[in-house]
């Protein structure tokens, strides 16, 4: 399994992050283009850090006050030029901080610092970042928040900041206050990483594993003697024979949440399984049943980690109007290896990287499939049938597969 391993020791912003997936190996052209659908292109450059070589993200944007749906109505004009799973997670962030928000400020008007330019980039550089690199799961490990007093455009306040500190109570994560005064961990860190950590492996300590690569996301402080990064690592966790299953497939456990409804209508369904994925559900399904009295209705089923089945299970019951959610509890289940990268293709003169999800299973591609939004998109601007721009983009990918295996074969 290829994890994610993210280590805000130092605190975490978002320019933190993206730097650190870039330096980690993620695709900076596909990552690039889409921060320039926000703001001019950014610069990248290589900083040290007390002692420490990173990545530093320079977005050249200017200050910013702005609504939650005028954050959103930019995220949707960036849409041609962002890999689609990135940008829902890019607008799933940003829901976290206004839920953040409204909680510390009640119903409020504008975002300030984190609906500049600036932010928005971040936020949609991570994410793409994070889409290329194709990981299995994200650890999120303990995050330094900082202490003292802190000013912003509410004034001072107390660190971590009050929608930091809503925005980790939500997710779960591990804090430490760290012995450096000042605020360490933005509320668009805290976002971004509660956002991954919906992806996160699910036993607490990752079993043995072998580091692939590292990366460093530098801040823009420089203290003498603290390095102000944050530290990525991608790692290959190491199966054991028994672990690994009779099929030769990795092993893990998930919840089956279901329920029965039958006054609900297609089109709240369709949108309820939708909102149910964006919430980190692993599935969603519909089935169509007969219940008591003959009524027809549908039976829906969600599989979540262990972790996210009490929020997962709550959204249900918001989206549905049901009154009871069936838990059944660790359900084991076989998973393949999987990966997301781009390939391109050419249709009437006009190119496009589209996204295609791969099946890993011994280290080898055994099935593909183009990702459907992007190519959709494509083949409404383009004005050809969708299905021909999912099978070419699947014959290059297949392609790309065979060429990648040839080669290997021969330096072998």
């Amino acid at each position: 399994m290829r994890v994610l391993i993210l280590d805000p020791f130092h605190g975490a912003a978002g320019d933190m992050v993206t730097g650190a997936l870039l330096d980690c190996g993620a695709d900076s052209e596909v990552v690039i283009r889409a921060m320039k659908a926000v703001v001019a292109e950014p610069a990248i450059t290589h900083v040290t850090r007390a002692g420490i070589r990173a990545l530093k993200i320079d977005t050249k944007a200017t200050p910013a006050h702005r609504t939650l749906g005028e954050v959103l109505k930019r995220l949707d004009e960036a849409a041609p030029y962002v890999p689609a799973p990135a940008l829902a997670m890019a607008r799933r962030v940003f829901n976290r901080i206004n839920a953040a928000e409204e909680e510390v400020h009640g119903t409020h008007v504008h975002f300030h610092e984190v609906g500049a330019d600036d932010a928005i980039a971040d936020i949609i550089g991570a994410c793409t970042a994070l889409h290329t690199l194709g990981v299995d799961g994200v650890k999120v490990l303990p995050v330094t928040v900082g202490n003292g007093i802190g000013t912003g455009s509410h004034g001072t306040f107390p660190i971590p900041a009050p929608a930091t500190a809503a925005i980790l109570r939500n997710s779960g994560l591990a804090t430490v206050s760290g012995l450096h005064v000042g605020e360490l961990c933005t509320p668009t860190g805290a976002a971004l990483l509660a956002e991954f950590a919906t992806l996160a492996v699910e036993a607490p300590v990752l079993p043995a594993y072998t580091i692939k690569a590292i990366g460093y996301g530098a801040g823009t402080r420089d203290p003498q003697h603290t390095p102000n990064v944050l530290r990525a690592m991608i790692v290959e966790t190491i199966e054991s024979a028994a672990s690994a299953g009779a099929a030769g497939l990795p092993e893990d456990t998930v919840d089956l949440l279901e329920t029965n409804v039958d006054d609900v209508s297609g089109e709240v369904i369709a949108d309820a399984i939708t909102r149910f994925m964006d919430a980190g559900a692993r599935d969603a399904s519909a089935t169509p049943i007969v219940m008591k009295k003959g009524r027809p209705g549908f039976l829906i089923k969600v599989i979540s980690l262990p972790d996210t089945s009490a929020r997962l299970a709550e959204l249900m019951a918001q989206e549905l109007g049901t009154l009871g959610i069936r838990c059944i509890p660790a359900v084991h289940r076989f998973i393949a290896g999987r990966t997301i990268g781009d390939v391109e293709v050419e249709i009437s003169g006009k190119h496009r990287k589209l996204p295609v999800k791969y099946g890993l299973m011994h280290g080898s591609v055994y099935t593909l499939k183009a990702e459907f939004e992007p190519a959709r998109d494509f083949a409404a601007e383009i004005g050809v049938p969708v299905r021909d721009v999912l099978r070419l983009a699947e014959e290059r990918a297949w392609n790309e597969v065979r060429t990648k295996k040839s080669g290997k074969d021969r330096s072998e």
